[in-house]
């Protein structure tokens, strides 16, 4: 038996082809387009304007593989937690994270990840698949639907900082990216999604050549090389020097300020040497740093700082008129 595509992996023309290819107008391909992605119909008997043929024509030659919100949880502080799965049976997780002025979604770009962090519970899966870009789509609309249930208002912002390394995954992610700032889409602004990698030189200096419009943000954890292979041990392959000048060219390139995520954890980088060392690494482009607080995912050694190395952080970078800005995120992978 010849498994069926999935018809969101067909752009527009290729729908209006199909359907002429069927002795059909190619109007139709536009009606159909318009109810996957501006309607996100789950099947084609909700396209209720398209004939009861057409659609037996369309179910006989594809599908839609949707993603569905196994279970959802609410924390005491509003965020919600999906475990979303997917039309293979694989499961990814997305959270909705909510402010008093804004929500966040933060989405996964692949079951499982590339890369090895050591702290990072998602590491442990290692890369079963990538995913589509219409189920990276797809956690995004349900999050949407999610935030105007719970808080009256539609999603803010985006983050690509669940499960996976959006870089390695990086056309689909793009394509995902151009159908939600679509206005055949979701018509949200590229400035509202950052995209959150490891560091990756090539690939931010890809990002940059192809003129992308959205924000980046970098898992740095830290500005000494030794230091960051043992909580990364692909970094590396990937040394600071090297990621300094991608994110220099990066900013050349966009005039866009980069955002460094930044754990302390106790006993690797809560003292004075690590401090100076991400000091002196923000001064080499415009950029924010986003101190997060870890969720430990065991007994072992990454373990949340303490207070007063998390204060010492902040004083050393806001003596350099850096902006700062301390979140308690509780991310994805944690």
């Amino acid at each position: 038996m010849i498994e069926k595509k999935d018809i969101r992996a067909l752009s527009k023309e290729e729908l209006r082809n199909f359907f002429v290819a069927n002795g059909d107008k190619s109007f139709r391909g536009n009606q159909v387009y318009e109810w996957l992605w501006s309607k996100g119909a789950h099947s084609f008997e909700d396209m209720t304007n398209v004939a009861k043929a057409t659609r037996s024509m369309l179910e006989n030659n594809f599908v839609i593989n949707h993603i569905k919100v196994d279970t959802m949880q609410r924390s005491e502080d509003g965020t919600v937690k999906n475990a979303v799965r997917l039309h293979d049976g694989l499961v990814v997780e997305s959270v909705l994270i909510p402010t008093q002025t804004r929500t966040t979604a933060c989405v996964s770009s692949q079951v499982g990840c590339s890369l090895d962090c050591n702290f990072c519970a998602t590491a442990r899966l290692k890369r079963m698949r990538n995913l589509e870009p219409a189920e990276i789509y797809d956690q995004v609309i349900a999050i949407d639907r999610e935030s105007r249930l719970y808080y009256n208002h539609p999603l803010s912002n985006i983050v690509f900082m669940g499960m996976g390394e959006p870089l390695m995954n990086y056309n689909n992610v793009l394509k995902a990216i151009e159908m939600i700032t679509s206005e055949e889409g979701l018509g949200m602004s590229p400035k509202r999604i950052m995209v959150s990698t490891s560091g990756i030189p090539k690939m931010i200096k890809k990002m940059a050549d192809d003129e992308v419009r959205f924000k980046l943000a970098v898992s740095l954890h830290s500005a000494i090389d030794e230091i960051r292979a043992r909580i990364m041990p692909f970094s590396k392959n990937f040394p600071l020097a090297d990621l300094r000048e991608a994110l220099e060219y990066w900013y050349r390139k966009t005039k866009s300020k980069i955002s460094y995520e930044y754990v302390v954890w106790k006993g690797i980088n809560d003292d004075k040497k690590s401090i100076d060392a991400l000091v002196k690494f923000c001064k080499y482009v415009p950029c924010k740093v986003n101190l997060i607080e870890y969720n430990p995912i065991d007994d072992g050694e990454f373990q949340q700082a303490s207070e007063e190395s998390i204060n010492a952080y902040i004083k050393a970078l806001e003596a350099t008129e850096e902006v700062v800005e301390k979140t308690l995120t509780q991310l994805v992978d944690n």
